[in-house]
């Protein structure tokens, strides 16, 4: 795992000063405390901070090839390189070190773009080839690892694995992005195809972008996607034996370290899930580690127990303060953009403890979102079948109507809360789930911005996106088009973003077993009954899980990292509160009608409303752009 930068003259192979390239790497050395490296020709230069996991010794970079003609520079793992070498050399190509970086240079060599179908792995990396005067961009199928551009003003195009590592170019500009704002706080977070910074772009998730010297910079291209329109056959035994060797080949070839190597373990089934599979693959025992809350209501440190037990785990648990705010400087300058998913405060304190002891650990993300494991899929399958039962136009008058009289209750569980279920079936299914996933509804947000914001913002909507993604969906049903669009939009753009900077910032390399990308092809062809059956998500991979875990892992209710926001505004917090709707960077952006947040502010402090939420984008909103524009306190 590492962090990488450099610069591509798109017209003219105008020098290139390494130092500019090392100043952008540096400011990243917390992804490569190991080493760092910069290599340079005519018109290029790439840069690499090191965190060494594969071939110690040798798998330094930039790389190059034996002639020099190509140079790579690379962050990731490509976990079946071993059998692309053995292929490569049949092809008569011969290698210098046992890096996976150097199956990059002979894979494009061999295959050119088509190498990325070959590799197996999560990766962000930049390649040169000088006979073409090209540079090859690539980011892997599910956006595990990032990869930040933007043009310069030199003619220029500067990229790098974090935001930071632009803003160290002194040709940087720095501007803030309105519509970037307005995604946070529809979402939680900047998604995945827009940034806070105006000019800066992210390769997206499963594509790749080649951009030949001279010739104009083109879109780039997805190579990558995943397909919810076609459905496997077999007997229940038969999918339930395919997703256990499926599971079981994702972690084993994950296990490949030449470093100290464990396992996140919440006691929830996924990370149990990876644990016991690691388990049944050791010959050691595995290094487990769990983070727990001095709020019982919080804890889970007896069920992660119970599987270190059960498995015989080398098991480390550390307790930590379930108002554990002081991080959030750590965690601002750890994200760069805003964010606003308060577990990253506990996934950051695990990954510090983890690191203590290993160097790479395997997580248990992405399950939910591949097996539909999350409660709003279940709302949404049910919403689904009542709108197909009930005509469009009597849906809108009679649901619609209901919506609007019947009380609120955001303090009562989601089954309870009849308004937001009656305004749900009163639209369509898309933009429903759209409001399921978001954080601040629209309403609250035109009542917060300015008008000037709302007409800079020219209709943009951060729920457009899902919305999109959902009707252009490869689906058959409505669980496949939500499923869908949160692999494409939430997992990037909060789950792989939250592990990657937490994980990073103490240097630790993270890996995700159930999303290679065979396992969730895999779970998107099951029919949608053996992911989602009788209000139980996950369905087959838990029934598959049986013979590994107990019932009480597999079936308690899920419960995830949660954190006490709303009370903390009313208490250690209400300071910063205040500090939001009076004197804030937000009051000089001009974005917001400050008489509108302090009457948030005072409903919330009160007890009247429950604004915790959006107190807490608004916080994280305001550290952001102080430290990103200069007026960080």
């Amino acid at each position: 795992m590492c962090g990488i930068a450099g610069l591509f003259h798109l017209n003219t192979p105008k020098p290139v000063d390494p130092a500019r390239v090392r100043v952008m790497t540096d400011v990243m050395v917390h992804r490569g405390p190991d080493g760092a490296g910069v290599w340079s020709a005519p018109g290029v230069g790439l840069g690499h901070r090191r965190l060494s996991i594969i071939d110690l010794g040798g798998g330094a970079q930039p790389m190059t090839s034996a002639d020099g003609q190509i140079a790579v520079t690379y962050n990731g793992e490509i976990y079946n390189f071993a059998e692309l070498r053995a292929e490569l050399e049949r092809h008569g190509h011969v290698f210098r070190t046992h890096s996976d970086t150097e199956v990059i240079i002979h894979g494009w060599r061999q295959w050119g773009v088509e190498c990325l179908t070959r590799f197996n792995g999560m990766f962000a990396f930049a390649l040169f080839d000088a006979k073409r005067q090209a540079l090859f961009l690539a980011r892997d199928r599910l956006g595990v690892k990032p990869l930040h551009l933007a043009r310069l003003s030199d003619d220029s195009l500067a990229f790098a694995s974090e935001l930071k590592g632009l803003m160290a170019h002194p040709l940087f500009r720095r501007k803030p992005d309105i519509r970037a704002a307005e995604d946070f706080l529809g979402l939680g977070y900047v998604p995945d195809d827009a940034s806070i910074m105006t000019g800066v772009e992210k390769l997206p998730a499963g594509h790749y972008l080649l951009i030949e010297r001279g010739r104009p910079v083109p879109n780039p291209v997805q190579w990558w996607d995943v397909d919810f329109s076609r459905r496997a056959s077999g007997s229940t035994r038969a999918l339930e034996e395919e997703l256990v060797e499926h599971m079981r080949a994702a972690v084993t070839s994950r296990m490949v370290a030449d470093v100290p190597l464990g396992a996140f373990l919440s006691g929830g089934v996924d990370s149990s899930s990876v644990v016991a599979l690691m388990a049944e693959a050791s010959n050691r025992a595995v290094q487990t580690c769990s983070i727990g809350f001095d709020q019982a209501d919080h804890d889970e440190t007896q069920h992660a127990r119970l599987v270190a037990q059960r498995f015989a785990t080398d098991h480390r648990e550390r307790i930590v303060a379930a108002d554990d705010f002081a991080l959030i400087d750590t965690l601002v300058a750890a994200f760069d953009e805003p964010f606003a998913d308060a577990s990253a405060l506990p996934t950051y304190r695990v990954c510090e403890l983890a690191r203590e002891s290993v160097t790479v650990a395997l997580s248990g993300d992405g399950a939910d979102e591949a097996f539909a494991g999350y409660r709003r899929h279940r709302f949404h399958a049910a919403e689904e079948r009542v709108r197909g039962l009930v005509p469009e136009g009597l849906r809108h008058g009679v649901f619609g109507a209901l919506g609007r009289i019947w009380p609120k209750a955001d303090w009562a569980p989601r089954p309870l809360r009849a308004k937001t279920t009656f305004q749900a079936l009163a639209t369509d299914g898309a933009h429903a789930y759209a409001l399921a996933v978001g954080v601040t509804p629209p309403a609250l947000r035109q009542r917060i911005f300015s008008a000037d914001a709302m007409r800079a913002l020219q209709g943009h909507r951060a729920e457009a996106r899902y919305e999109a993604a959902m009707k252009t969906a490869p689906a058959r049903d409505a669980l496949d088009r939500a499923q869908y669009a949160d692999l494409k939009i939430w997992l990037p753009g909060d789950i792989l973003t939250k592990v990657d900077r937490t994980s990073m910032a103490v240097s630790l390399e993270a890996r995700e077993p159930l999303l290679d990308h065979r396992l969730v092809e895999f779970a998107a062809s099951l029919p949608a009954s053996m992911r989602l059956r009788g209000g139980t998500g996950k369905w087959l991979m838990k029934k598959a899980m049986e013979r590994y875990l107990p019932e009480q892992i597999l079936y308690r209710p899920k419960m995830g990292f949660v954190t006490p926001i709303s009370a903390w505004f009313r208490g250690a917090l209400a300071d910063e509160a205040e500090h939001i709707a009076r004197g804030s960077t937000l009051a000089e952006t001009g974005w917001f009608n400050m008489a509108a947040l302090d009457g948030i502010v005072s409903a919330h402090r009160s007890g009247v409303s429950d604004h915790g939420r959006l107190l807490w984008q608004l916080l994280m909103l305001d550290r952001s752009l102080g430290r990103l524009f200069g007026t960080a306190r």
